[in-house]
């Protein structure tokens, strides 16, 4: 699957709204899981211990609430066959 036209659509999709920011120390825990599957998002709540899991590299978002970054990790194409983890990050 080449997904590099979809998630430039993404990119720029965010850019529009602006929210995209530069990077960003992560906070360790209470994260949030986004995966997309047959058209549905599917949300999961942590914190996670999986070692199986590899990052891939982040993305700094600036939403007015949880919801918001939900919605826009269910419209990042990865998350149509990965997972897309949102975490809020040191103030």
């Amino acid at each position: 699957m080449d997904a590099w036209p979809e998630h430039q659509a993404w990119l720029a999709d965010l850019r529009a709204r602006g929210g995209y920011q530069p990077g960003a120390r992560l906070r360790p825990t209470a994260t949030t899981k986004v995966q997309v599957r047959g058209g549905e998002t599917l949300v999961s709540d942590g914190p996670y211990a999986e070692t199986k899991d590899l990052m891939g590299g982040f993305l700094l978002i600036e939403c007015a609430h949880l919801d918001e970054a939900i919605e826009i990790a269910a419209g990042h194409p990865f998350a149509k066959f990965g997972t897309i983890e949102v975490r809020p990050v040191w103030e």
